[in-house]
């Protein structure tokens, strides 16, 4: 191997001349199946070399990825290839390849000459992931080469990161933490390992043994660091800072493990239709505080009734605009309505104060938040529904230690076990869509319109959850 290795996985090491001659011999491969620009190739795959070679192949073919959580069912994905009509599939799960011809990335890949560079047209579509709806399954969410190229530049600069910088990537590559994260480091010339699970062991001793300088962490990692009864026993020192994603900070857990190791911890905040929003000071972070809009993105908050401009320290809407922000859903028609003059709405309450700094009070979605993943209610419902038993059903989340956890509520005509209810979601949906409890109850509270009043339901059980 010649060059400078930038991405490892195990044992394997991987060069950019590497990486672009697999690229350029699977994309080849991929054309004698009929795939060509403007086509739509599926991708379900867990995190690992492989993955990055095929997004690689994909867009020198001028082809956009679909991203499809490994974790989802065969419901969640013929939903999304209905949503999204591509013609081929690449990766490495069965529940894939069961649904449509599947290219398995375990089959050797073969290297070939890549030639110059092809530049794609900006405005096409480079990939789509999935951002789940109130109003049931997940939404495709459009990113053309150059709302991600923009999303990629603002992480860089806000994470400060160089060619000297050492990431490693736990998250699955189809979220676009996960995907943003490796997308960036590849190109600000960092050094990368991937893993294809998280493990809190494996995670510490590579910050060791590779000499890691930013490490991302999601709720359920910063839970895990601080439990973790041989914290002190591992060297973090190359460390320049932990990234905490996806979910509001809880302070006492970044303090205890700041406290054990001198690490220190930064913020951010995005979302899958715009990905970076804010960061906090890598040098004097407000972890009260998502940080302050990176440069490159505006950021407004606006009443809740009214859509009024409000002023500092005022709690309202977070509306943001970016050269990033996505091209638009699918379907196409849920697209108006996450917009209001060219800002996108977050549906996430907050307020800005004088000097800028970014809090998130509350979500005015009914989403919920389970370990960096956005839940929808409804979506949950829809399933129960399905059961026999069930008459009516409402799901809402409650706060737990790694985000929120997942409460459905059900009015039964004949008795049920709560654990049978939660195993027909998690037999359909994926694993942490499974509620965490079943509560039975005599009557779901709706209004005449027949919306269902979650306040009153989460303020009726609360004391039973």
């Amino acid at each position: 191997m010649t060059g400078r290795s930038v991405l490892a996985f195990q044992e394997r090491h991987y060069t950019l001349a590497d990486l672009d001659a697999l690229a350029a011999g699977l994309a080849a491969e991929l054309h004698e199946h009929g795939v060509r620009a403007g086509h739509r190739v599926a991708v379900m795959s867990s995190n690992r070399p492989e993955f990055v070679v095929a997004l690689r192949a994909l867009w020198r073919l001028g082809v956009a990825a679909v991203l499809l959580s490994p974790a989802w069912k065969q419901r969640e994905v013929r939903h999304a290839l209905t949503l999204t009509s591509p013609v081929f599939a690449v990766g490495d799960h069965p529940v894939l390849a069961e649904v449509m011809p599947m290219r398995h990335l375990d089959e050797p890949l073969d290297a070939a000459d890549p030639g110059p560079a092809q530049a794609n047209d900006p405005s096409s579509d480079a990939v789509l992931v999935f951002s789940s709806g109130t109003t049931g399954m997940p939404k495709a969410v459009r990113h053309t080469h150059a709302s991600l190229a923009a999303a990629v530049r603002h992480w860089r600069e806000a994470l400060q990161v160089s060619p000297s910088d050492r990431l490693q990537v736990m998250t699955p590559p189809s979220h676009i933490l996960g995907l943003l994260n490796i997308v960036m480091a590849l190109d600000a010339g960092a050094w990368i390992r991937l893993h294809p699970r998280f493990d809190i062991d494996t995670m510490l001793a590579h910050i060791e043994s590779d000499r890691i300088t930013i490490e991302m962490a999601v709720a359920p990692i910063a839970l895990a660091l601080s439990a973790h009864p041989r914290l002190e026993s591992f060297d973090l020192s190359s460390l320049r800072y932990i990234m905490w994603c996806a979910t509001p900070v809880t302070e006492s857990v970044a303090a205890a493990v700041a406290a054990r190791t001198g690490v220190r911890w930064v913020t951010a905040y995005g979302a899958s239709e715009l990905p970076v929003i804010s960061c906090n000071d890598l040098y004097d972070a407000k972890l009260d505080t998502v940080g302050r809009a990176v440069p490159g993105v505006a950021l407004r908050i606006v009443a809740l009734d009214t859509g009024e401009l409000v002023g500092p320290g005022t709690e309202g809407e977070i509306q943001v605009r970016s050269e990033s922000a996505m091209a638009g859903y699918l379907p196409a028609d849920s697209t108006a309505a996450a917009f209001a003059d060219g800002w996108y709405r977050t549906g996430d309450v907050g307020s800005v104060d004088g000097d800028g700094w970014l809090r998130i009070t509350d979500r005015a979605k009914e989403m919920i938040k389970v370990r960096g993943f956005q839940v929808a209610p409804a979506e949950i419902e829809a399933v129960l529904h399905g059961h026999r038993a069930v008459e009516d059903c409402a799901v809402f989340g409650v706060p737990a230690a790694d985000g929120e956890a997942i409460v459905a509520a059900v009015k039964l005509s004949a008795a049920v076990p709560p654990d049978e209810l939660a195993e027909l979601v998690s037999d359909q949906l994926a694993s942490y869509k499974r509620p965490g409890r079943v509560v039975v109850v005599d009557e779901i509270p709706r209004l005449p319109s027949g919306k269902v009043l979650r306040r009153i339901l989460k303020e009726r059980l609360w004391t039973s959850v």
